[in-house]
C-alpha cells in the first residue's frame, strides 16, 4: 500500500514513516503543510493520504474535501490528537474515511489502514451525536459564553429571567451537563460555540 504522510512536525513524520515502513507500507511522499499535501496527493495518487487535522496552509479536513472531488480514488485518513465531535463530523462531511489517533500503536495503525483498504466504503470514523439546540437556546448559550448573568441574558433577549432559566434547564439536559460551566465546556467540545 502506498501512503502519503502529511504533518507539520518533522519528527512525527519521520517516526510515522519508520513505523509504517516496518509494517510493510511504502511511504511515497511526505508533506509539511496542507498545500504540499494536496499537490503531492494529486501528483502521486497514493492509496491512502494520512493527513494531520491541523496543518499550516490547508487543514487536513480542507485537503480531504478537495481530494474528494479532484482525486476520489485517494482514501483519506486523518490522524490527530483532537477527538472533538465537531471535528469528527467535519471530517465525515469532507469525505475522510478514517479518523486515527496519533497515540495509536504502529501495529494497530497498520491494521486500521489495511481495514480501510479492504473496506474503502465502510465508515471508519467514530460516530458522534451533537445535540440540536433551538435558535433561542443558541442565543442563550452564546450570551452565557460571553459571561452574562441570567438577568443580563434576559435583558439582552427581551424575556424574563424565568424564561432564561427554562432555556438553560432544557439546554443542560440536551448537553448532559449539570451546570453553566459544564454546559459551556461541553458546548465548546461539540463545536456549538467558539
Amino acid at each position: 500500500m502506498n501512503v502519503l504522510i502529511a504533518d507539520d512536525h518533522p519528527l512525527f513524520r519521520m517516526g510515522l514513516r519508520y513505523a509504517l515502513t516496518a509494517q510493510g507500507f511504502t511511504v511515497i511522499a511526505e508533506a509539511a503543510d496542507g498545500h504540499a499535501a494536496l499537490q503531492l496527493a494529486l501528483t502521486h495518487r497514493p492509496d491512502v493520504a494520512l493527513l494531520d487535522v491541523k496543518m499550516p496552509g490547508l487543514t487536513g479536513i480542507e485537503v480531504a474535501e478537495r481530494l474528494r472531488t479532484t482525486a476520489p480514488g485517494v482514501l483519506v485518513a486523518l490522524i490527530t490528537t483532537f477527538q472533538e465531535p465537531a471535528i469528527i463530523q467535519s471530517a465525515r462531511r469532507a469525505g475522510a474515511r478514517a479518523y486515527l489517533s496519533k497515540e495509536t500503536p504502529p501495529q494497530d495503525l497498520a491494521r486500521q489502514l489495511r481495514a480501510l483498504m479492504d473496506r474503502p466504503f465502510d465508515d471508519h470514523l467514530p460516530h458522534v451525536t451533537v445535540p440540536t439546540l433551538t435558535p433561542r437556546e443558541g442565543d442563550v448559550l452564546r450570551l452565557l459564553a460571553d459571561g452574562q448573568s441570567n438577568k443580563e441574558i434576559a435583558r439582552s433577549l427581551g424575556v424574563s429571567p424565568e424564561t432564561v432559566k427554562e432555556h438553560l434547564a432544557r439546554m443542560y439536559v440536551k448537553l448532559d451537563a449539570p451546570d453553566r460551566v459544564s454546559a459551556l465546556n461541553k458546548a465548546r467540545t461539540l463545536g456549538l460555540i467558539e
